[in-house]
């Protein structure tokens, strides 16, 4: 019998605080899960600690924000003691995220395929040629028509989806082992959303990759994700399988799914949750391995 697949992420007890002039604010505090090639996905409402767990992993902590960990670790390389030249080979060729809106993430002032291409030809080492012509392939992977048109527009004149796509690109060209995608799709129409899944879905079964999908949005991750961790106050409020949210315990949990809108069960008035201060204290609902 062959010996169980070493986690690609590995996080123990981490925290990440931010210092701000009235006083020290905790926005993630004691999380611990484990990445294998997988589609893990972290929900929970906005300030729960979601994209700052994300940032952690790849050390894009804001300047006054301090991270420490029992375990922050990636294919055995411990991320918190890692050299600035380690880091940096491991930011964008070996983890990539993407971030929540394209038009933040984009320089406005360069063609969306000169910063694809600048993505490849920076990891890879390769020319300008060679990196063209794979920034052209990639813009095709992710099913944009017209990509020697698309390659020379300015990232006003695409539209949010086809932003997102090639944000999408610029952090697959490189063909990293983790992809971290902060709610990929929170700025794009349901057709759009379902398209750009169904594509990040394809690029991590293809590819072997790990996958880390942030959202706020139950639905959307119990349909795609393998496993989920919920979110609450900067903890870990319950871990589950994907397929298994509907049978969760936790009242946060149960809370979130009973105030989402049902076209099955009519309701005059959605619930609203009641928070229990006690959650910020007790112990996590299952494990995430």
């Amino acid at each position: 019998m062959s010996a169980p697949e070493k986690p690609l992420v590995e996080v123990e007890d981490l925290s990440v605080t931010f210092r701000t002039p009235h006083g020290p604010v905790e926005a993630v505090r004691g999380v611990s899960f484990t990445l294998g090639r997988e589609r893990l996905g972290i929900v929970g409402e906005s300030g729960s600690g979601k994209s700052q767990t994300g940032r952690a992993i790849l050390g894009l902590t804001a300047g006054n924000g301090r991270i420490e960990a029992k375990t922050l670790s990636f294919d055995g390389i411990d991320l918190l003691t890692a050299r600035p030249r380690t880091l940096r080979r491991i930011r964008g060729a070996r983890i990539s995220m993407i971030m929540q809106d394209p038009r933040f993430s984009l320089n406005p002032v360069v063609k969306v395929g000169d910063q694809i291409a600048e993505a490849y030809a920076i990891h890879a080492k390769a020319s300008k040629r060679v990196a063209r012509r794979r920034a052209l392939e990639m813009l095709e992977t992710v099913q944009i028509r017209e990509p020697e048109k698309v390659y020379n527009l300015y990232p006003h004149q695409v539209s949010g989806g086809m932003g997102q796509r090639v944000m999408i690109a610029m952090m697959l060209i490189p063909e990293p082992d983790v992809l971290i995608a902060d709610e990929p799709t929170s700025a794009l129409d349901v057709t759009v959303q379902m398209q750009v899944l169904a594509l990040l879905d394809d690029m991590v079964r293809e590819r072997g990759m790990g996958l880390v999908l942030i959202s706020h949005d139950l639905h959307l991750v119990a349909s795609f994700c393998d496993r989920v961790i919920v979110m609450y106050g900067g903890r870990i409020m319950e871990v589950l399988e994907a397929g298994r949210l509907n049978e969760a315990q936790h009242p946060y949990t149960r809370g979130l799914l009973e105030c989402l809108p049902s076209l099955e069960h009519r309701q005059e008035m959605l619930p609203v949750l009641d928070r229990d201060p006690a959650w910020m204290t007790e112990t996590v609902a299952g494990r995430a391995r």
